[in-house]
């Protein structure tokens, strides 16, 4: 039950609202009580015909009960709703906040599906934490005092026979309903995280899923975990009647335990037979308060197992160092000292011993082949991931040092595959400046080619692109990614594979304007396209992890080394072709 405890500290800057809402909710029950309490004394007491005096009190109490059950009630309604509601923004805050310094090391084992399950699925299961799980054993407990010390008045032992039924309503029951039912409950909340992860992965990879004819088999696949649920969710339905078919029947008993000591007492004179009634029904109205639990046991166990997932992530330790400096160099150079750094859960480094001087203003390209380490220099420079050994320094400060949240100011990243939100082109290009003006964002979209696409739609900036910018091609939604990059203004522009889905034309006219940039900014160009990399400063090569050349152009061209060898098999490729096709001649 830790984790329960936990949500508990979670939710104490909230201790008053609770606190508050559950007293409004014992008095609304202690409202009902007293309704059929005194009305049972107006029934019982008028057939013995007694004067309208003697009634007056109990037609006034009758009154005050019937209005303030409702008045309380919906005073309790009303902060009760108000407490979940600051409650499940409490939960969710805390949950990105918690997630947000993870991304992306923390998080690159995890399923797309299953964080967004947790998210949205375990988050919205907490919903009912106070009033289904704080709210409702509080109320119960009070009112089983309230009886107690209300009924021990007239007699002592109508009071402990009540005390008797509503412990076994209030500990026993919901105890053997927890036990009953934690297993299946925890198995619910794991398929419906399964079943989320199926269908986020089946609706993204719709178009592979048609292409290679699967889509039966995943359909398959989703109404098997969907049958099983709701086989689950059925008998954890069957669980909760039969709690509940309990509670009547402890109502009952209690009910006719109270009868059978006190009719007696009636007989012998010992108890008014008025008093029989009011005990009667008052008995019978202080079980409404052990009716929601339940309810109350379903929702712990959902909660819990809920909050367990939820731990699982806050609690998954980054690799990220906390950096206290907030302040960012004026100084734009970086430098790179004997590097090295692996990945969780892979058998060799991913860059070994890594060192370059980067100044500022100068162009850097670096090359390799695939899986030589070039994108984990990416991540290592935005502190995606921090190094194992050695260090990396921007200007004279430590990077490490500098608050992860500040690099952006100064690094500029296109990545492999830039992520485009779903919207415009101008909700993409205000994330990068939300203040910028049209005029901006039209000579940024002119800059990087992107103008004829403003062209073909009569929507122009405001032209919708859909998800992840479907409704762009490749090359278009690089150029949007890289007019997002040009609008932030930053004095470091790393670009990884940036002319990958770009026709020839469009690639050299991109990065003969990328490297007139310099020297007021410092390019750093990632790339396999060795074509246009003739006006770089300095051409790095990477395998393994290692520097194994670096140079110019022509210096590397002049040493025939592995860049000549790379550059030669690219040229070949070109020849052959643009050689015509021998079955069409």
């Amino acid at each position: 039950m830790k984790e329960i405890f936990r949500l508990f500290k979670l939710a104490a800057p909230f201790k008053y609202w609770m606190a508050l809402a559950a007293v409004l909710g014992f008095i609304t029950i202690g409202s009902g009580i007293g309704l059929l309490m005194t009305s049972a004394y107006i029934i019982a007491k008028a057939a013995l015909h007694p004067s309208i005096a003697d009634l007056q009190v109990g037609i006034v109490g009758v009154r005050f009960f019937g209005i303030s059950r409702g008045v309380f009630r919906y005073l309790e309604r009303l902060i009760s709703h108000e407490t979940t509601f600051r409650l499940l923004a409490k939960f969710r805050e805390w949950f990105y906040s918690a997630l947000e310094p993870l991304a992306p090391a923390g998080l690159s084992r995890r399923k797309r599906g299953d964080l967004l399950a947790r998210f949205i699925s375990d988050i919205q299961s907490l919903e009912g934490f106070y009033v289904r799980v704080i709210a409702p054993p509080f109320v119960s407990m009070l009112v089983l005092l309230f009886m107690y010390l209300l009924l021990g008045r007239f007699n002592h032992q109508i009071a402990f026979i009540l005390l008797d039924f509503q412990l076994l309503a209030g500990i026993l029951l919901p105890v053997m309903t927890y036990q009953l039912s934690r297993r299946n409950t925890e198995a619910i909340i794991l398929l419906r995280s399964r079943l989320n992860n199926l269908l986020v992965d089946s609706i993204q990879g719709m178009p592979e899923l048609l292409l290679f004819d699967q889509t039966r088999e995943q359909q398959i696949e989703v109404e098997s975990i969907n049958q099983e649920l709701t086989s689950l969710q059925k008998r954890e339905k069957r669980i909760i009647a039969l709690h509940e078919s309990f509670v009547g029947l402890l109502m009952n008993g209690a009910v006719l335990s109270v009868l059978v000591y006190a009719i007696p007492l009636v007989n012998q004179g010992l108890l008014d037979g008025v008093m029989l009634s009011v005990f009667t029904l008052g008995v019978m109205a202080s079980f409404e308060a052990f009716v929601p639990l339940p309810a109350m046991m379903e929702a712990l166990k959902t909660s819990k197992k809920a909050a367990q997932r939820l731990f699982e992530i806050t609690d998954t330790c980054s690799n990220i160092t906390a950096s206290a400096e907030k302040m960012i160099s004026e100084e734009y150079s970086i430098k790179i000292n004997h590097l090295s750094f692996q990945y969780p859960h892979t058998l060799s480094p991913a860059l070994k011993d890594f060192e370059l001087d980067i100044p500022f203003g100068t162009k850097v390209a670096v090359v390799g082949p695939s899986g030589s380490g070039k994108t984990t220099l990416i991540n290592l420079l935005m502190r995606f991931w921090d190094s194992d050994t050695g260090c990396i320094y921007l200007g004279k400060k430590k990077l490490r040092e500098i608050d992860r949240e500040k690099l952006p100011d100064v690094f500029g990243v296109i990545r492999q595959n830039p992520y485009i939100f779903s919207g415009t082109i101008r909700d993409n290009l205000l994330i990068a400046k939300p203040q910028a003006g049209e005029n901006e964002l039209i000579n940024v979209t002119k800059k990087v080619l992107l103008d004829n696409v403003l062209e073909k739609s009569p929507d122009g900036l405001d032209t919708w692109i859909g998800d992840q910018g479907q409704m762009l091609s490749g090359g278009e939604r690089q150029k949007l990614a890289l007019a997002r990059v040009l609008l932030r203004d930053t004095p470091v522009l790393i670009l990884d594979e940036i002319n990958a889905h770009l026709d020839a034309l469009g690639s050299q006219k991109i990065m003969r304007m990328l490297w007139n940039l310099a020297p007021q900014k410092t390019i750093v160009l990632i790339t396999h396209f060795l074509s246009e990399l003739k006006p770089a400063d300095r051409i790095v090569v990477l395998r393994e992890g290692r520097i194994i050349e670096s140079g110019t152009h022509t210096e590397l061209i002049t040493g025939k080394g592995y860049y000549y060898k790379m550059l030669k098999a690219q040229n070949e490729k070109k020849v052959i072709a643009s050689l015509p096709n021998i079955n069409a001649v």
